[in-house]
């Protein structure tokens, strides 16, 4: 299953935008889309508030993980620039 580690840069973490569109992005795909914090907690990153209620900040490790697909790998490559832009 395709998967990305990132360390989130982005700046006050994942607040309110950059949840939206990881949300936004996870429904527009085919498949389920799972982020897992370093301590194990799973969520559904088409839920908003599921992934609200991390209180992900920045510097914190995350993984998004989703079935492999056509465009797995772009859609997790999106999902990565949200939480660390360059």
């Amino acid at each position: 299953m395709p998967s990305r580690r990132v360390k989130i840069s982005a700046h006050n973490g994942a607040h309110a935008r950059p949840v939206a569109e990881l949300a936004r992005l996870a429904i527009a795909h085919s498949a389920p889309v799972t982020l897992a914090t370093s301590e194990g907690t799973v969520v559904e990153l088409a839920s908003i508030l599921a992934v609200m209620d991390l209180a992900l900040v920045e510097g914190d490790v995350v993984t998004i993980e989703t079935p492999t697909s056509a465009d797995a790998d772009a859609l997790l490559d999106a999902m990565v620039e949200v939480l660390a832009p360059r």
